[in-house]
């Protein structure tokens, strides 16, 4: 019998297999045409990069290198008649870790079995939503260590292992996920980056590894999301749900011993369209911790109502400009304090304000962007500076920065101050 998690291995070595099958004649005319398994053209491509970083500030906890890898990616894809095949995966190695690995990013069939209907199963990259590097319905794995030690910005986005349909329709188009076993996010535990820890009561990092207790039954830990959407008058408005769990860990067990992920339903809606000469967006987002409705355990991170509105427009001659703001509140703040054991409290709202400039320049070879989160009630800062220059069809060159500020070691980002770093990256494409 096969086990659910050997599914994904076996999806690559069958795309390999099939892929190299000769073609096999449905009759004895061996001048035939017709075959069962016709010769499957692989594309192939991918990329090799090299990329260095460092910190700017001393870290006691963390290693003065922020990033140093090799990194080799391989995309194969092949379109036969009856669908598409896909498998993408990155071989490197990290002197940060002193590791070699592999990361499977993708390797899925995708078939259209019925005029009103797309099927997607394996590995895949899934995103939705409409903010720019923010996500309130868009809850599928992020990779928040790649995001903030310098790797491209691609790798934000984890993989999932899951089944997706995709219904068409006159009055409205549906997207259903769903995901067998929990994929979670790769989350900051200290072993790339220092952190605030809360049972500490202080920055902590190689030296305070989070463990986690993570629900990882098959078809018992499942995942479900879905999307409703449709386009009216060049505005598209989307409905939203998901039932899992946390997709960081949002609490601890009783003896605060192991990090854990709770329950989690969210239920959300947007719409974003032509606003001016821009685009502009809406999007909220009820986040409600399933294992603590009341707001009472301290362990668990309480339910929360998520806002967020955009606007991009290109301000100039290939220079675009992008704002967001952001609002995360608090539900049940009274009970949260009162049964605050220890540490700093959160406040009830969070607010976010998100900046983008992106410059092309030089025929657009050369794309100069800042990125900037600014919070002006935590009191902290994140800046993304990135320059990246084509310097032919095959090759670029990118240099970039996580700059981190902050009045307080407790908020989001002023925990990571310490981890403040600049890059490097070329990468050879082909």
């Amino acid at each position: 019998m096969i086990r659910p998690g050997r599914i994904t291995t076996l999806l690559v070595i069958w795309f390999v297999m099939v892929a190299s099958l000769p073609a096999v004649a449905l009759d004895t005319d061996e001048n035939s045409d017709d075959s069962l398994f016709p010769e499957l053209p692989i594309e192939v491509h991918g990329f090799y990069e090299t990329r260095s970083g460092y910190r700017l500030r001393k870290d006691k906890y963390e290693k003065d290198m922020s990033i140093m890898e090799d990194r080799l990616q391989l995309d194969l894809s092949s379109y036969p008649d009856w669908g598409d095949l896909k498998v993408k995966g990155d071989v490197f190695g990290d002197l940060v870790t002193e590791e070699v690995d592999f990361d499977l990013r993708e390797a899925n069939v995708f078939v259209s079995p019925l005029d009103f209907m797309d099927l997607k199963v394996g590995r895949q990259i899934l995103t939705w939503g409409t903010g720019d590097l923010i996500f309130i319905n868009d809850l599928f794995p992020k990779d928040w260590q790649s995001f903030f030690i310098g790797r491209d910005t691609e790798y934000l986005k984890a993989p999932s292992d899951a089944l997706k349909v995709s219904l068409f329709g006159d009055w409205a188009n549906l997207d259903i996920v769903y995901t067998p076993q929990f994929d979670p996010d790769r989350f900051i535990n200290g072993r790339r980056l220092s952190y605030w820890n809360s049972n500490l009561g202080r920055l902590a990092g190689e030296d305070a590894i989070i463990h986690t207790d993570k629900p990882n039954g098959w078809f018992k830990d499942s995942e479900l999301a879905a999307r409703l959407y449709k386009n009216i008058n060049n505005y598209e408005f989307a409905l939203y749900g998901y039932r899992g769990y946390w997709k960081s860990p949002g609490g601890q067990n009783i003896a605060m011993s192991q990090a854990i992920f709770p329950d989690l339903n969210v239920y959300g809606a947007s719409v974003r369209g032509a606003i001016g000469k821009g685009i502009g967006n809406l999007e909220v987002g009820y986040y409600e911790s399933a294992d603590d409705l009341s707001g009472k355990n301290a362990l668990i991170d309480n339910s929360q109502m998520r806002y967020l509105v955009g606007y991009t427009q290109e301000i100039g001659r290939d220079f675009t400009a992008g704002l967001q703001y952001y609002v995360e509140q608090m539900l049940d703040f009274s009970r949260y304090k009162s049964n605050l054991t220890s540490g700093p409290a959160r406040d009830r709202d969070r607010h976010l304000i998100t900046l983008r400039l992106t410059k092309l320049l030089m025929n657009q070879n050369l794309r100069c962007s800042l990125f900037t989160y600014f919070s002006p009630s935590d009191k902290d800062v994140h800046i993304r500076p990135n320059i990246n220059y084509k310097l032919n069809d095959n090759l670029a060159l990118e240099v970039g920065g996580n700059i981190f500020f902050g009045d307080y070691p407790n908020t989001f980002f002023g925990q990571f101050r310490n981890n403040t770093n600049v890059y490097v990256g070329l990468r050879y494409s082909f």
